[in-house]
């Protein structure tokens, strides 16, 4: 497929394409503060300190860079570095994101961890913040639990929080985790727990798995008769998911490219019509690809250093690029190749002046 790889100029179509509808879902989450969290969302990346401490205020104008570009925020994922971050670090971060005025509505932290007491505790702290969600990895050290362990856990957790306003989506990462989400543990939690079970996140990057879960849980699909949102880990799969009945995207990308992906979801989900639509949908997928392959390209020890790299060089702040050991950050040369790369398709964001 030949693709047109006049980048900025694209994206800007997309985005007048897109601006009304955008602007009326924004409206409509303000007004409905108890409506389900929808659409685009990053799983924010966390910038550190030289002493390895997170940084605060670069944290914060990030995430608010990202709700300008009416991208959500899932802070606290695997792009995060969460699990390589303690539970009071996840928990005083939120409480720095709060207490900066940053709309808890629009965010579905990660709180998943091995223990239950720390899921339980980081869970109801997002809670009690009135979060939209949070994102709930399975215990993943032991390898090869049974179903019913697994059950065992997530009832326990929904149990010991035990509050009305938990939302929990389950995410299921099999290349990271090994331990992964099954349709039938889907189906036994929205029994027992139809209000608390709210969805998923789907990162195991094989599409005919989350088709799986779209046919038995979401939309006029559902087997429980709950309302059940499957994001997809990748804007790759997108516009699939949507076509589907997904609910939207979680990507690690939507951190440097979170106005073209929104610009796709909305014009999935908007009503307006516009000359070939089912063409230009396909386009701004294609567009969405080539933007992926290149931070998840193998010339770079990890997308999230190449995804902190190129922050750090949009926002001429070298510091953004540091990561915490064990993952380490993009080479000299590997820069040079990932800059040259991003150049070639026209990429770029709007940063300078976002970082202290």
């Amino acid at each position: 497929m030949t693709v047109d790889l006049s980048y900025e100029a694209r994206v800007c179509r997309c985005e007048r394409v897109a601006a009304g509808t955008a602007a009326a879902r924004h409206a409509k989450m303000i007004q409905s503060p108890n409506e389900r969290i929808l659409g685009v969302l990053a799983p924010v990346v966390t910038p550190f300190k030289a002493d390895l401490a997170p940084d605060r205020e670069r944290f914060i104008k990030h995430c608010r860079w990202l709700l300008s570009q009416n991208c959500g925020l899932a802070p606290f994922g695997t792009t995060s570095e969460a699990n390589s971050m303690s539970s009071d670090e996840r928990m005083s971060l939120l409480d720095t994101l709060v207490a900066a005025g940053i709309d808890p509505s629009r965010m579905m932290p990660g709180t998943g961890c091995c223990s239950i007491t720390e899921t339980v505790t980081l869970t109801a702290h997002a809670v009690k913040h009135d979060c939209a969600g949070v994102l709930m990895l399975p215990p993943f050290y032991y390898k090869e639990v049974s179903e019913e362990g697994l059950y065992a856990y997530f009832s326990e957790v929904v149990q010991r929080v035990s509050d009305a306003r938990l939302r929990i989506y389950l995410y299921h990462i099999p290349p990271v985790a090994v331990v992964g989400i099954t349709p039938k543990l889907v189906e036994r939690l929205l029994k027992a727990y139809p209000s608390a079970i709210a969805g998923m996140k789907d990162s195991s990057g094989n599409w005919n798995n989350t088709k799986t879960f779209l046919d038995g849980f979401a939309g006029g699909s559902r087997q429980s008769g709950s309302d059940f949102d499957v994001f997809v880990g990748s804007e790759s799969f997108l516009l699939a998911n949507m076509r589907n009945g997904g609910a939207g995207t979680i990507s690690a990308t939507a951190n440097v490219n979170p106005a073209a992906i929104d610009a796709l979801y909305a014009a999935c989900v908007g009503e307006s019509k516009f000359e070939n639509r089912e063409s230009e949908l396909e386009h701004q997928q294609a567009r969405l690809n080539v933007v992926r392959e290149i931070f998840s390209s193998r010339n770079f020890p990890s997308i999230i250093g190449a995804i902190k790299q190129a922050i750090a060089i949009y926002a001429n702040d070298p510091e953004f690029a540091r990561v915490r050991p064990p993952l380490i950050e993009l080479t000299t040369e590997q820069t040079k190749l990932l800059t040259a790369e991003l150049q070639a398709i026209g990429f770029t964001m709007e940063l300078t002046g976002t970082a202290t």
